[in-house]
């Protein structure tokens, strides 16, 4: 007898029992693999980002706050510092700094981020230029890979930046009009979101909201240029925040520099390492309580399967006794009923995998839209396979036992009682 065929006629013989089946596994299963998708992405996302940056110096605040709105840019700054608080981080040949990056913040477009910097932030994260060339006069702009595909910008597109990180046209400048002179190469981090401009860029678009009180100002202000020497002659401007690396990690007086900022200035200085594990231990508590539901879900999947094995056993004992007649051994009726279990598992494994991807799809443009980061949602996150033996192991577990019964079935019993 073909053990195959009939297991499959045993499964779609009771079809509300086989849909009961199906959706328990297919939830259990797809909200396990779409944890696995979205905390492999996220953790992908933030380690790339790191870009071997050692200390973020803002304003005082939340320190997790400076690491997201300064390297992630997933959220608001904690405020501005003055270019005269941040200049002994930003002079060249500091002992214990390798590279700093000044980074000034506060408008966007269409919800991509405009970064006033220098062009330290391309060597930060390895970025070269595809098209055109690097920003250098006042509202030259230079947009990474993402943003100029998604928005559609080209060499010589113009726009206006609007206050703050939304896309509300109420809020942009009437002043200022942005160009794009470059456009980056991919890098797969987050300077493929951010549109660059010069520090000055950013702080003149903010000077034309109060253009009748820089008009009273009768002080020349200095030329600039995109050396970090013109940067630092701006004592009195404000930028929002410095990228940090260290030249040497293990130095006693670079890991003993947070605490000095924090306790004898008016600054902050935040460590993104520190950081970022602290909120992966604030999402590992929400992340363990869904897989935790997840594996309730599937348990009861395989008692679902377990007491349908149940129930067709004692529908089906004449029907096994007359195999057993024609024939069939007791290994091949044990072989039957382990073989609907694992069936169902492995179908149960198909439509939750697409289920979870199909989520993924779903979330992910509502993620992409809010953070302008690209969730893939078809991407393989390498557990698959421990998902899929994982699937396997819950339809055998549940049909052992079911298993056991028919490998002991009784014939003369079970065909006396008709």
């Amino acid at each position: 007898m073909n053990i195959l065929k009939l297991a499959w006629k045993n499964i779609i013989h009771n079809p509300l029992s086989l849909l009961l089946n199906l959706l328990l596994l297919t939830l259990g299963i797809g909200l396990i693999n779409f944890i696995l998708l979205l905390d492999n992405q996220l953790k992908d996302k933030f380690d790339k980002n790191l870009a071997g940056i050692d200390l973020v110096i803002g304003a005082k605040g939340s320190p997790l706050q400076l690491i997201l709105s300064s390297m992630y840019h997933i959220d608001a700054p904690t405020g501005n510092i003055s270019v005269k608080e941040a200049r002994p981080f930003l002079r060249e040949g500091h002992p214990l700094i390798k590279r700093s990056v000044p980074l000034s913040m506060g408008d966007s477009y269409k919800g991509y981020r405009i970064i006033g910097t220098d062009y330290s932030i391309l060597d930060l994260y390895s970025a070269e230029i595809s098209e055109g060339k690097r920003w250098s006069d006042t509202y030259e702009v230079t947009a990474g890979a993402d943003v100029a595909k998604k928005l559609n910008l080209k060499i010589g597109s113009k726009f206006k930046s609007s206050h703050g990180f939304s896309d509300d046209e109420d809020l942009e400048h009437e002043e200022g009009t942005f160009v794009i002179v470059g456009i980056l190469a991919p890098t797969s981090s987050v300077v493929d979101q951010l549109l660059l401009c010069s520090t000055k860029s950013v702080w003149d678009v903010h000077k034309h909201q109060g253009e009748e009180h820089v008009a009273q100002d009768t002080v020349p202000a200095p030329v600039f240029d995109m050396s970090r020497s013109s940067l630092l002659s701006f004592g009195e401007e404000d930028i929002t925040s410095v990228l940090i690396q260290y030249v040497n990690k293990t130095n006693f007086q670079a890991l003993s520099m947070p605490r000095n900022i924090n306790e004898n200035t008016d600054l902050q200085a935040a460590s993104p390492a520190y950081e970022i594990n602290r909120l992966y231990d604030m999402m590992g508590t929400g992340t363990k309580a869904l897989q935790l539901l997840a594996i309730l879900i599937a348990i009861v999947s395989a008692i679902s399967i377990f007491v349908s094995l149940i129930n067709s056993l004692r529908q089906r004992k004449y029907e096994l006794s007359l195999l057993r007649v024609l024939g069939g051994k007791p290994i091949s009726l044990f072989a039957l009923i382990i073989l609907e279990g694992v069936i169902m598992a492995i179908l149960g494994f198909i439509l939750g995998m697409l289920f979870s991807h199909i989520a993924m799809t779903l979330l992910g443009d509502s993620l992409s839209d809010k953070y302008n980061y690209d969730f893939r949602a078809w991407e393989v996150h390498g557990k698959e396979l421990y998902l899929f033996l994982v699937s396997i192991a819950l339809g055998f577990f549940a049909a052992f036992i079911p298993a056991i019964l028919a490998y002991g079935t009784d014939i003369h019993k079970n065909l006396s009682q008709g």
